[in-house]
């Protein structure tokens, strides 16, 4: 009953977290889409009011026209929206998951011992760590004297996030390295809006409210830290389905695919921002994709080669094999506490099911996703025996 109960909370945590994260981002490509399509206005009146910008659109069988003052109007509306909520309720959705499936589950889900043999009190510090020291490194960096310099800050940033990966991935399973790399840069990202891109706000509507002058400073630290976010966007999405693709972090070198999926994604962002003002950069995007098929190109799987361990590799010894290392899990009645149900409903406890996928079997032993954190100690030998197996076409 507690893992059926612990499966509705993930199904609902995650949804909330999809739903509040999709509001958030949605908003936050909309207003740079529009920032870069507003034009001159046309009426002298929008001129004399402060105006700076407007757009012109047609959705959903109506007409919008959206203004973008160059301060502020003359008089602040009575209703004015701010867009926070969806941040924070992003950060508060994921934190929750990050909790019940990691943390709670850290002997499972966080915890590898053929990578870091720690404990799971120890696993889960690190984890907190690495979320409260990414934010703290990047906010200190952000306000020294190389915060004035954002080809220089993005550099060390860059430096700094490679460390960070091969860290989390010689500390944590594969996955939870991943996860944890992409819930670095989120809950940097909602940081940036509650500590520096909220105070700009409330500065700029004071002083309107107050006939003012506004102090310009927090509204460029909140452009500098808005301008961040947008960059760390498809890597933070990036790294939250990541973990559904054993290929992307089952190999030795992990963290270097994880950082190439990092610069490839903020590579294409900056293209996209770039094509709202014209044309787009080519070269931003060329080197995203050219990024994107080298990590391809690294990680394909060689040609199956036939073990020397074909003897033992009749169906008998892989039925056995995979009874005793992957069933706890993938069975009509998992017995590894936890699991309700087998996981993505692959269930291994017929010999018609391991037969029908042993594709994906191969996959997920081959690059020792699977058994999770080697759970149930799965052998080398083993595995090889498992491979030949399915490079021989899985006979029965």
């Amino acid at each position: 009953m507690q893992a059926y109960v612990l499966d509705w909370l993930n199904l609902l945590g995650r949804w909330i977290h999809l739903i509040t994260g999709i509001a958030w981002i949605g908003a936050s490509f909309y207003f740079v889409w529009l920032d870069n399509h507003l034009l001159p206005p046309t009426d002298p009146e929008l001129e004399n009011k402060g105006v700076g910008g407007e757009l012109w659109a047609v959705h959903g069988g109506g007409f919008y026209n959206a203004q973008k003052y160059r301060v502020a109007p003359a008089t602040l509306p009575a209703h004015l929206h701010w867009f926070k909520w969806e941040a924070y309720s992003t950060l508060i959705s994921g934190f929750f998951l990050l909790c019940l499936i990691y943390y709670l589950g850290a002997d499972v889900y966080l915890i590898d011992k053929s990578v870091a043999d720690i404990g799971s009190n120890t696993a889960i510090a690190a984890g907190l760590g690495t979320l409260a020291g990414g934010w703290i490194v990047y906010d200190l960096l952000c306000r020294s004297p190389l915060g004035r310099n954002d080809n220089a800050l993005a550099l060390v940033l860059a430096v700094l996030l490679a460390g960070a990966a091969y860290g989390l991935c010689h500390v944590f399973s594969a996955r939870g390295a991943f996860i944890h790399f992409g819930a670095m840069l989120g809950t940097i990202m909602v940081l940036n809006v509650y500590f520096v891109i909220m105070p700009g706000q409330r500065e700029l509507v004071a002083a309107t409210a107050q006939g003012r002058a506004p102090d310009p400073a927090p509204g460029l630290r909140a452009k500098q830290r808005s301008v961040h976010n947008t960059y760390f966007t498809l890597p933070v999405l990036f790294a939250m389905i990541s973990t559904h693709y054993a290929m992307l972090y089952g190999g030795r070198y992990n963290w270097l695919t994880l950082m190439a999926m990092t610069l490839a994604g903020a590579l294409i962002r900056i293209f996209f921002v770039s094509r709202h003002r014209g044309p787009g950069a080519p070269l931003p995007l060329a080197l995203g994709i050219l990024i994107l098929a080298a990590v391809g190109w690294a990680l394909a799987p060689a040609a199956a080669v036939v073990a020397p361990v074909a003897a033992k590799s009749d169906f008998a010894r892989v039925q056995a094999i995979i009874g005793e290392r992957c069933t706890a899990c993938h069975s009509a009645t998992p017995t590894q506490p936890g699991f309700a149900a087998a996981p993505k409903g692959m269930m291994f406890d017929t010999p018609g099911r391991i037969a029908t996928q042993a594709v994906q079997i191969q996959q997920q032993v081959a690059s020792k996703a699977m058994p999770i954190g080697n759970l149930t100690n799965m052998t080398d030998e083993e595995r090889a025996v498992v491979l030949d197996w399915a490079a021989r076409g899985a006979p029965r």
